[in-house]
């Protein structure tokens, strides 16, 4: 809301409140990094091999001429060709002294499933999470739903410790995901209020590069450190205990307080802001605010809903091709981050590696995404992601990867491939909130971000097939990365456009704009046609719902 913006200018949208609200973010995305990424470091499958027999040989290490790497058959098939018996113990070969849930609970083998099943359930809770949070911080706010979402991922992870059976595992896993996504978005909402409108894009992309990236680094070393998953998960919990001591510094959302009506709070969140700043605002100033907000509110009423962007042809292929670009982004992301084993080197020191891609992903983002345009952005990072990932899948099935120079090759690629499809993820819910309708621009982009969360639910099960065939994880994620770059073309650019308010704004929205047509192909005409909402677009998943 420009009211908003105004009033925040006289209050202090760039002082000493701000920079402690952007540390206050930087410590939210190490917590969220190692919450997310939780996932992958408990489940690490060292290697193994099967400990039956009573020959020492057998018990230290695996079966020759059976898997060079693991091995799920019994001593006794070196010496028989006809094997009914299953192994009923197993011998490890811990990376780096860590154990992790996997081998405690000899979850390998023909048990592998229920490792899988637990982790689907952690995506099936951040969608539950995504929509009962999503509504809940309408109804209440964002402040306490920011406290209790990341009180729910710490109690996630610290019961997780106690699930050593499937039921259990599953349970806590999906109380753990439920959190995911608004122990983050709520806190970068906040942050991108009271932020000037100016800096909100490169403070925010550079907080979540920089920590976002240290706190999933940092995360297999704990676990080294730790030596098991169960201390992993208490050492990255307990800092959660911390976030409700936010209350005190950080102000609710005076967008949110508008938009119920709450006046006086509203008031006073502002003053407590201009306060904070040392900036000294007249009594006036508020109630011409407050006034000026009323009659905005009384001319912006609509009955337009999630429902209108399927109503006509060309908004709904567009708003279909935001829903399977988020699938395949989400999942993407989601998969190649986790995808640490097979790969002919330690899972903690390729994990790292990868992981130091988010904050040159976020960096080009911030220098590219306005040259290039949205529609470059995304299908080129999709494309070259794409085509990595699939190299590294045949590189797999040519070659071994117990060889140091092909062990280096593939590595490379799986980083370059994970830097594409970080940079397709970041920069995917800007194209998102700027081509939706300003009307319903907040059911929408809630409801493009909850699908991708939903379609994730299948990454744990695309990576099992690796113990089908080798490269076949690889193979899937980059035919799916190369169908969304394709799809990427066939939707209009946004940048230095106008954007569309209205349903029928959407659907006439780029009608002449062929495939083929990119922004840095075409003279820049025009950029004062941008609405300011592009300042604030570049949110990664949930949207004002209410600005």
């Amino acid at each position: 809301m420009l009211e908003i913006d105004k009033i925040l200018e006289k209050c202090g949208d760039c002082h000493f409140l701000q920079a402690l609200m952007l540390v206050l973010f930087c410590v939210i995305n190490c917590l969220s990094a190692m919450h997310y990424y939780s996932q992958t470091i408990i489940s690490f499958v060292p290697r193994y091999w099967c400990a039956d027999g009573t020959d020492e040989h057998f018990r230290t290490q695996p079966l020759a001429g059976v898997d060079s790497d693991s091995s799920c058959l019994p001593a006794s098939f070196v010496s028989s060709e006809n094997i009914t018996e299953e192994c009923k113990q197993f011998d490890y070969e811990y990376f780096m002294g860590y154990e992790s849930i996997t081998s405690e609970l000899n979850w390998i083998c023909d048990s592998a499933w229920k490792l899988t099943l637990g982790q689907s359930m952690f995506f099936v809770g951040s969608v539950v999470g995504s929509l009962i949070f999503g509504f809940l911080a309408d109804l209440w706010g964002r402040m306490p739903i920011l406290i209790i979402a990341n009180l729910v991922a710490m109690a996630g992870n610290i019961l997780t410790i106690f699930g050593t059976t499937l039921p259990l595992f599953c349970l806590f896993r999906f109380i753990s995901g439920l959190a995911t996504d608004s122990n983050f978005v709520m806190m970068y909402i906040l942050v991108m209020e009271y932020l000037r409108p100016s800096l909100r894009t490169l403070g925010l992309s550079i907080c979540i590069g920089l920590f976002y990236c240290l706190g999933s680094m940092a995360a297999p070393w704990i676990a080294v450190l730790m030596k098991t998953w169960r201390g992993f998960l208490v050492v990255t919990s307990v800092p959660f205990a911390m976030v409700p001591l936010f209350y005190f510094v950080v102000p609710e959302s005076v967008q949110w307080l508008i938009s119920k009506q709450k006046y006086e709070r509203a008031v006073e969140c502002l003053k407590r802001v201009a306060k904070i700043n040392g900036r000294v605002v007249e009594e006036s100033v508020y109630k011409d605010f407050i006034n000026e907000c009323k009659r905005a509110q009384l001319n912006s009423k609509t009955n337009e809903n999630i429902w209108g962007l399927l109503k006509t042809p060309r908004l709904r292929k567009n708003t279909l091709i935001l829903f399977f670009k988020s699938m395949v982004i989400t999942l993407c992301y989601d998969a190649v981050s986790r995808n640490v084993q097979g790969l002919g080197i330690s899972p903690f020191i390729l994990f790292s590696l990868s992981s130091t891609t988010i904050l040159p992903a976020c960096v080009l983002l911030i220098l590219l995404q306005d040259r290039i345009g949205r529609k470059a952005m995304a299908s080129i990072s999709l494309l070259l992601s794409g085509i990595f990932i699939s190299v590294t899948g045949g590189i797999l099935f040519k070659t071994d990867v117990t060889d140091v120079h092909d062990t280096i090759l593939v590595v490379t690629l799986s980083i370059i491939g994970r830097f594409g499809v970080t940079v397709a993820y970041n920069s995917g819910a800007q194209y998102a909130t700027e081509l939706i309708p300003t009307c319903v621009r907040g059911q929408g982009v809630a409801v493009v971000h909850v699908m991708g969360y939903a379609f994730t639910f299948f990454s744990s099960y695309i990576l099992l097939t690796r113990n089908i065939f080798s490269p076949l994880p690889e193979i899937i994620l980059g035919l799916i990365s190369l169908l969304g770059a394709a799809l990427c073309l066939l939707l209009p650019e946004t940048l230095n456009k106008t954007l569309p308010t209205s349903l029928e704004d959407g659907e006439n929205f780029g009608r002449n704009e062929r495939w083929y047509q990119f922004s840095f192909m075409e003279k820049r005409t025009q950029s004062s046609d941008v609405l300011s909402e592009s300042n604030t677009a570049s949110m990664p998943s949930r949207d004002l719902r209410n600005s």
